[in-house]
């Protein structure tokens, strides 16, 4: 059936209710959304997650971190280098009589030589335990960018969510009012109404869709903010699935808890927290890497080598002789004892401490910002409730003066001043209910992800 003989033919079957009103618009517009692909809030975290590219630089310093503590680790183990050398003297010079004359001299050496670290003033092992914790701490930094990204996908997926509810209510208006026009527009064909009430509803109309295109424009920016945040080329084609509301319950998000009781779980769980305590080690752990300069020092060295040596003028033996008949080989210990190295080693410490006392500071800053977050979505779940509440009640208000007006109106009774602002309130009551359990649904979501839950509806 055609719309333009649908509304003709509700101008002549008389007055409806507002429930099937808004039934038979459902029923005329078809759902187009229904061929794309649908995405799920876990479905976009996961995309965002992986595609992200603050977070692929993340998981690049915590790589650069693992080969930081291979270093250090490996720092204990002896080294081994290998040199030659090649050296030519020319002109005047000492001979082995002890007088001087003009010869050409030449000299090959080999060395193998290899040193160990015995003693560094506990700088070794610290320097690895600084490293574990620099690689822990960038676990965690890695963990609060994947759960900061979801975050602001949550915030772009619930815009998207009301932003398509306040849409779909403009359109559902320029639906009923275009019924209403059609339904004037008979009844000044049957003179029973006048031009002037059928001008008044189709600027009512223009209006409406003047609403709906504001209200589809703001839709598109909402889908254009979270696709961008996915890394997709295009917002083309993409939709969300919208959360089941039947089952939302406050209780799951406040029943027996506090803001300092979801505070509570939140330090055993947030990885901001967990990164900051680890800073506040790393820390302590540098104050004794310093402190490691007024110790002494012992390494163990050893070597092998060997020369070649010819002088012109003078007789020599062979290469391979030489070589072997001037192998040598060392072994020594290498004891050094700081005294005094221009205050570099204690400015060092100081350096460190102040660090610490930075680190302490940060700890505790980064407590209070969690606190204060828990707090606001403690509090906005609270008015969130109330708000569901007061929504549910208004609506309720409201379309039973709807239900009124439109009896009164569909039989002359009222005019189409009163009926659209009837429409429009019943509408709008009806849009701040779903946006109010979507807001509710969206906050008790935040405490469950403090409280250490994944963030999902």
């Amino acid at each position: 059936m055609k719309r333009n003989h649908f509304f003709s033919l509700i101008g002549l079957i008389g007055p409806i209710g507002p429930i099937g009103l808004i039934s038979l618009i459902c029923f005329m517009s078809p759902i187009s959304l229904s061929a794309q692909k649908q995405w799920s809030l876990q479905e976009c975290c996961d995309y965002a997650v992986s595609h992200n590219i603050n977070i692929k630089q993340r998981e690049n310093l915590q790589r650069q971190r693992e080969l930081q503590l291979s270093t250090a680790k490996n720092s204990r183990l002896p080294d081994l280098n290998a040199s030659a050398g090649q050296n030519f003297s020319f002109g005047r010079g000492l001979t082995a009589e002890n007088t001087y004359s003009n010869t050409n001299t030449s000299s090959t050496s080999f060395s193998l030589g290899t040193s160990v670290p015995l003693f560094t003033g506990f700088q070794i092992p610290n320097q690895i335990k600084l490293n574990q914790l620099n690689l822990e701490a960038a676990v965690a930094d890695l963990e609060k960018a994947k759960n900061d990204i979801c975050m602001q996908v949550a915030q772009a997926y619930v815009q998207i969510l009301f932003n398509q509810e306040i849409a779909e209510v403009a359109h559902r208006q320029i639906d009923i009012d275009s019924l209403q026009v059609n339904r004037l527009q008979a009844l000044v064909s049957n003179g029973k109404a006048s031009g002037v009430e059928l001008s008044q509803q189709q600027a009512t109309l223009a209006q409406s869709r003047l609403t709906a295109t504001q209200a589809d424009n703001n839709l598109q920016l909402a889908i254009l903010t979270l696709t961008q945040l996915l890394e997709l080329p295009t917002p083309d084609g993409f939709a969300v699935v919208r959360p089941d509301l039947s089952g939302l319950s406050v209780q799951a998000g406040l029943s027996g808890v506090s803001p300092d009781a979801i505070y509570a779980d939140a330090l055993t769980v947030k990885p901001e927290v967990r990164s900051a305590q680890l800073a506040v080690t790393a820390s302590e752990r540098s104050i004794d890497i310093a402190k490691a300069g007024n110790y002494p020092t012992l390494s163990l060295s050893g070597g092998l080598g060997s020369n070649y040596y010819t002088t012109s003028g003078f007789p020599s033996d062979g290469f391979s002789k030489q070589i072997k008949n001037n192998f040598s080989q060392y072994i020594g210990l290498n004891l050094n004892i700081p005294i005094f190295n221009r205050y570099q080693t204690r400015n060092s410490i100081y350096s460190a401490r102040i660090d610490r006392d930075n680190q302490l500071l940060a700890l505790d800053n980064t407590k209070k910002t969690l606190y204060k977050e828990i707090q606001q979505v403690y509090y906005n779940t609270v008015a969130a409730e109330a708000k569901c509440t007061s929504s549910e009640q208004a609506r309720q208000s409201a379309l039973t003066a709807f239900e009124q007006v439109q009896a009164k109106y569909e039989n002359g009774k009222a005019n189409s001043t009163e009926f659209n602002e009837s429409k429009n309130n019943y509408l709008r009551a009806e849009s701040d209910l779903i946006q109010a359990r979507y807001e509710l649904m969206y906050q008790v979501a935040l405490i469950q992800f403090y409280r250490g839950s994944e963030l999902t509806f």
